[in-house]
């Protein structure tokens, strides 16, 4: 099959490229930056450099394939954010519409029907193909952004990495470090991008008819059972997941100078985690869960925390 990835050498797209060239497919792999030609065609992959923004370089890229990936990275200096979506949603939906791809694949995320801004899944059903949205859960990966205030104060929030005209946030006497309004005893899926990849290489090699739904998760607990896992593979058993107020973490969103818009989807967002809806919805899905457990991450977090 001929596929195209979108994500670049993202922790979701590289390990995809990996399991689809090994199974022998002909994938091509779309950055923006052209640094990393070379390592795309080191992995067995044609690099496409250009933007999603791009509907014209979309339209050329996606000419004659079987399938597609497509992913949407979010973006911390776009003045209206749900704009933002919907503009490379649309071109998504522009160019796959002019290929004839009859195989999408779109990756979403388990809370993005409850926000409005990040509900763009609708524009894909005029499309004469088979679709399925991926909707994975809480990324293992995200504790990485947490590294600086564990190191320094022994908790974790949910943190992000901010930049923002060439600074970094200071929000808690931390390098880029913001906590969110999920946490403490919340019960969250978390998820490996290594059980998304893999999730996403098998629904891309599926035909379903109409459009489908896929949940994707690893491992479910609240969240400070996650950071006693992480805090044991650290030396610090003890670690804690602190828990904002949404207007805490709306007040701290703009102490980081983030467009309005931007910082009120992320509370919502991440209110919607913390109401339990978006885990409700998760478990009515009843999907199959990831091989990767959190004790399983937890031990590469150690390796990266000890070098840090």
């Amino acid at each position: 099959m001929k596929i195209i990835l979108t994500g670049s050498l993202g922790n979701i797209s590289k390990p995809l490229t990996e399991i689809l060239v090994a199974q022998g497919h002909d994938v091509t792999l779309i950055s923006s930056d052209p640094k990393k030609q070379s390592a795309i065609a080191a992995l067995g992959a044609t690099p496409a450099i250009g933007s999603i923004k791009d509907l014209q370089f979309l339209k050329i890229t996606f000419k004659d394939a079987d399938a597609v990936y497509t992913m949407i990275p979010l973006s911390f200096t776009e003045p209206d954010i749900g704009e933002y979506l919907h503009q490379v949603a649309r071109n998504y939906a522009e160019a796959l519409k002019e290929a004839g791809t009859k195989r999408i694949v779109l990756l979403s995320g388990w809370s993005a029907d409850l926000v409005k801004a990040e509900n763009l899944e609708y524009l894909f059903d005029g499309l004469e193909a088979s679709v399925t949205i991926l909707r994975p859960a809480a990324f293992y990966t995200n504790f990485y952004q947490s590294m600086d205030l564990i190191k320094g104060k022994g908790l974790i929030g949910k943190f992000l990495t901010l930049r923002y005209s060439g600074l970094w946030a200071l929000l808690t006497g931390k390098t880029g470090l913001l906590m969110g309004n999920y946490g403490g005893d919340d019960r969250i899926v978390f998820v490996s991008p290594k059980d998304i990849a893999d999730a996403a290489a098998e629904e891309l090699t599926l035909m379903p008819m109409g459009n489908t739904v896929r949940y994707v998760g690893s491992e479910e607990m609240t969240c400070n059972e996650a950071a006693r896992i992480i805090g044991a593979s650290i030396g610090k058993p003890w670690l804690k997941w602190v828990l904002l107020s949404d207007k805490e973490m709306l007040r701290g969103l703009k102490m980081a100078k983030l467009p309005e818009k931007l910082a009120e989807s992320l509370v919502e967002m991440q209110a919607a985690m913390h109401s339990g809806k978006a885990l409700e919805n998760f478990k009515r899905s009843n999907p199959k869960m990831g091989k990767v457990k959190l004790a399983d991450f937890a031990r590469e977090f150690a390796s990266v925390y000890k070098q840090k």
